[in-house]
C-alpha cells in the first residue's frame, strides 16, 4: 500500500492518495529509493497530492538515496505553487542536496526568477556554499545565460544579502567570471 501511494502522489492523483492514507498508508511512505510520497508530488508539481500529504504529516525533510527531498526538488522545478505547500510543512531550509546545495542554489543557477523572489522571502542562507565551493550567486553567474532571469536573480541576491566578495575554489568572484563571460548587466550590478 506504501508504494502504491508513493506511486499515486507521482501521478498526483489525489483522490488515491486521500484513499490510500484512509486505509492506513503512512503519509512517509517511500518506494526502493527512499522517495517519498511527497518528494514524487512535489517532482511532479502535483500541489493537491501533495496538500493532502502535508495535511496528514508528511515529513517534508526525509530525503532519499539521491539526496532529494520535496523542499529541494522544488528549487530544480522552479515551482512557486509547490514551494508555498511545502513551506506549509516548515521544512529545514538547511537541508542539502546531492551537491551540498540548498534549494536557493539551483534555483538561482536554472533562472527561476519567481521561485528565487518566494524563497528569499524565507530567511533561507543566501550565501551558502556548495560542495562545488559555489553560492546561489556564483551559479546564477557561472550557470546562467547572462540574461533578464539570471540579472534579476542576480538583483534579487544581491538585495538579500548576498555577498558578491565570495569567490568560488579558484578565487573568482562572480563579477570576474561575468566579466570573463561577457554579461554586461551582470558586471554592473556586480561592480562595486
Amino acid at each position: 500500500m506504501n508504494t502504491q501511494l508513493v506511486q499515486a502522489a507521482g501521478r498526483g492523483d489525489a483522490a488515491a492518495v486521500r484513499v490510500l492514507l484512509k486505509r492506513g498508508a503512512s503519509p512517509d511512505a517511500v518506494q526502493e529509493d527512499g522517495r517519498t510520497a511527497l518528494t514524487a508530488a512535489a517532482l511532479g508539481d502535483h500541489v493537491e497530492a501533495a496538500r493532502v500529504l502535508i495535511d496528514a504529516g508528511a515529513d517534508p525533510d526525509r530525503q532519499d538515496q539521491a539526496d532529494n527531498n520535496a523542499l529541494l526538488v522544488t528549487g530544480e522545478t522552479g515551482s512557486v505553487a509547490m514551494l508555498r505547500e511545502v513551506l506549509r510543512a516548515h521544512p529545514d531550509l538547511t537541508r542539502t542536496n546531492r551537491f551540498g546545495g540548498t534549494a536557493l542554489i539551483p534555483a538561482a543557477d536554472r533562472g527561476h526568477t519567481e521561485y528565487v523572489r518566494e524563497i528569499l522571502k524565507t530567511g533561507i542562507d543566501v550565501n551558502h556554499v556548495n560542495n562545488l565551493g559555489w553560492t546561489a550567486l556564483l551559479e546564477a553567474v557561472i550557470l546562467g545565460d547572462g540574461g533578464p532571469h539570471h540579472t534579476e536573480i542576480v538583483r534579487l541576491l544581491l538585495g538579500a544579502g548576498a555577498d558578491p566578495t565570495l569567490a568560488d575554489r579558484d578565487g573568482m568572484t562572480a563579477l570576474q567570471h561575468a566579466q570573463e563571460r561577457g554579461y554586461a548587466a551582470l558586471v554592473g550590478l556586480l561592480k562595486p
